[in-house]
């Protein structure tokens, strides 16, 4: 839906905003910020039959994962950061841990954003010695108070979140806790809490 002129901030250059130019767009940021959730919900749609020569596809990949959070009695906050730990998939081919990392943070705990954020190197505990990489690169993180945290979720949930057989809740059932975590955020990243930007 485009705004039309009226309802749009008037400036070319931040320099010359205004206070009603503010005004105009802190209204339109608030109602599309409360929508976060359903963005997620249809990013995570794009990982659906993306196999990546893996024995299920990305979506199930983080279906299951999610799903064996929540049938251990994880608390929703842990289930949501596991059914997007891989979000990041599409977009960073390098560095996905960051993506679904920046996603999250505002609406976790610092525990489930570091486990979000390093749990690439985590999981590569499972495989990099298979590709001539040291499958003990977490180690540089041992001493860490989220270290012990991280490796279960990867021993636990992640690695283990590959069997075709497997059956997992559909996205459907994790809908309404993604759109509750991502309703209002924990922490503000900047001064004013919920300033766009």
């Amino acid at each position: 839906m485009t705004a039309e002129p009226q309802d749009r901030a008037q400036f070319t250059a931040m320099t010359e905003g205004s206070q009603q130019d503010w005004t105009t767009i802190a209204s339109h940021f608030i109602p599309f910020a409360a929508r976060g959730g359903r963005r997620v919900l249809d990013h995570l749609k794009l990982l659906d039959g993306d196999y990546g020569g893996f024995p299920v596809d990305r979506l199930q990949h983080s279906l299951q994962t999610a799903t064996r959070a929540h049938r251990d009695g994880r608390p929703d906050d842990y289930v949501v950061m596991a059914l997007i730990h891989d979000i990041g998939d599409t977009l960073g081919a390098y560095n996905h841990p960051d993506i679904g990392a920046a996603i999250i943070k505002p609406f976790v705990s610092e525990q489930l954003h570091w486990i979000t954020a390093h749990h690439g190197i985590f999981q590569g505990y499972y495989y990099f010695h298979y590709l001539g990489m040291d499958r003990d690169l977490r180690e540089t993180y041992r001493g860490h108070e989220h270290f012990e945290a991280c490796a279960e979720f990867c021993e636990k949930y992640d690695q283990s979140a590959f069997d075709p057989q497997y059956e997992s809740a559909p996205l459907a059932f994790f809908e309404p806790m993604v759109m509750t975590l991502f309703e209002k955020p924990r922490q503000s990243l900047y001064a004013g809490a919920g300033a766009p930007a």
